[in-house]
């Protein structure tokens, strides 16, 4: 089976380097499998400030 260059180096990598592993899993629970607070996601859209067509011309 095909395994491009980088795909090599990242397995290699990883199993020289088994703590990146469980670094990347920890991180990523910091970010991204959060509970959304609906009541916080609508106010900022709430807040947000239209933005004008061409943001660099003056009024």
């Amino acid at each position: 089976m095909y395994q491009s260059d980088f795909t090599r180096f990242m397995n290699g990598f990883l199993e020289q380097n088994p703590q990146v592993d469980s670094q990347r899993r920890e991180l990523r629970l910091t970010w991204w499998d959060r509970k959304l607070d609906l009541d916080e996601q609508r106010r900022f859209k709430e807040a947000r400030v239209p933005q004008k067509p061409y943001v660099y011309q003056p009024d």
